[in-house]
C-alpha cells in the first residue's frame, strides 16, 4: 500500500488536528454555573454551554498554532508524531485555514455573550502566546502556566452568566490544575527517557522523584481545598446545608485513582485519555456530579 493510499482525508485530519478528545477539560466552564446554582435559571446554562462550545474552538485554534510550530519536536515523540500536522498531512496553508476557521466561531459566539467574555479568551490566548514562545521552556513555570489556563477557563465560565468566581474555586481550581499538569511532565519523561530532552528542552531539568513529590503535595493540597470549601461557613451558608461534604469521598478517589493510572499504567501524558478510558474514574465522577446535584438542586 503506497503512501498516498494511506494518507487520511483532509477533513479527516482536519478533525484530529482540533483535538476534540481534549474538549472535555473545557467542562471547567459549567463549574460556575453549577455551584452558584443557576443551571434552571432562565438562558443562564444556554451561555454557559455556548461559552464552552467557544472556548472549545478557541483552544482548538491554539492546538493548530502548537502543533505547526512545534512539528518538529513532535516527530520525536511516539504519540505526537501521529498528529496530522507532525506527520505531514496537513500543510501551512491548511494549518492557517483551520486557525480562521476556529477562531471566526469563537469570535461569533463571544460577540453574543459579551465583551467581559471576550477579554477573559483574550487573556487566555495571551497566555498561550506567552506559552508557546517562553513559558515552556521554563521550568515550573510552564506547569503554572497550563494551571492558569484553567483558570481562565472557569472565569470565562463566570462572566459569561455574570456570576463571581469564588475564593474556594479559584483555589481548588489553581492546585488541582497543579496535580494533572505535574502528573502530564512526569508521563512524558517516563515514556521520552533518554529523548525527553529532543521532543522538550526542559524535561532534562525534570527527574521522576522531583515530579513524584511535587504530584503528591498538589493532590494532597487539592483534596485539602475541596474538603474545606465543602464545610466552609461561606459555602454551607451559599448551599444551605454542610452536605456538600459528602463529595468529597468521591474526590479523594478520584485523584488516588488518577495516582494509580500515573504510576501503575503511565497515564497522565494525556488527561483527555484517561478520563475517556478509564470506568472507574468515569463512575467516581458520575457519582459526585449525582451527590453534587442532589445537595445544590435536590431541595
Amino acid at each position: 500500500m503506497t503512501a498516498d493510499e494511506t494518507k487520511p482525508s483532509f477533513l479527516h485530519a482536519s478533525v484530529r488536528a482540533l483535538r476534540p478528545k481534549q474538549w472535555p477539560k473545557n467542562g471547567a466552564l459549567l463549574a460556575p454555573i453549577i455551584f452558584a446554582k443557576n443551571v434552571f435559571a432562565e438562558g443562564q446554562l444556554l451561555k454557559s454551554v455556548a461559552a464552552m462550545v467557544a472556548f472549545s474552538f478557541l483552544a482548538s485554534g491554539v492546538y493548530v498554532l502548537n502543533d505547526w510550530f512545534d512539528r518538529e519536536k513532535d516527530r520525536h515523540h511516539p504519540e505526537k508524531r501521529k498528529r496530522p500536522i507532525a506527520a505531514g498531512h496537513i500543510g501551512g496553508l491548511g494549518a492557517v485555514g483551520l486557525v480562521v476557521f476556529c477562531w471566526g466561531v469563537w469570535g461569533a459566539l463571544s460577540g453574543w455573550l459579551g465583551l467581559p467574555f471576550l477579554g477573559v479568551c483574550v487573556g487566555y490566548l495571551l497566555l498561550q502566546i506567552a506559552y508557546t514562545f517562553v513559558l515552556k521552556r521554563l521550568v515550573i513555570l510552564d506547569i503554572m502556566a497550563i494551571a492558569f489556563g484553567f483558570i481562565l477557563r472557569v472565569v470565562a465560565g463566570a462572566v459569561a452568566i455574570n456570576v463571581v468566581v469564588s475564593n474556594w474555586l479559584f483555589l481548588c481550581t489553581l492546585v488541582f490544575a497543579l496535580f494533572l499538569g505535574f502528573a502530564k511532565r512526569r508521563a512524558e519523561l517516563s515514556s521520552l527517557e533518554e529523548g525527553a530532552s529532543a521532543h522538550r528542552a526542559n524535561l532534562a531539568e525534570y527527574t521522576l522523584p522531583m515530579l513524584d513529590q511535587m504530584m503528591s503535595i498538589s493532590a494532597s493540597a487539592s483534596i485539602l481545598a475541596y474538603g474545606l470549601y465543602t464545610v466552609s461557613k461561606e459555602t454551607v451558608d451559599h448551599v444551605g446545608t454542610d452536605r456538600l461534604k459528602f463529595t468529597v469521598p468521591c474526590a479523594i478517589y478520584g485523584i488516588f485513582r488518577y495516582l494509580y493510572l500515573v504510576h501503575r499504567h503511565g497515564a497522565g501524558g494525556a488527561p483527555e485519555k484517561v478520563l475517556l478510558g478509564d470506568r472507574p474514574l468515569q463512575a467516581s465522577i458520575a457519582v459526585f456530579l449525582a451527590i453534587a446535584a442532589w445537595v445544590l438542586y435536590g431541595r
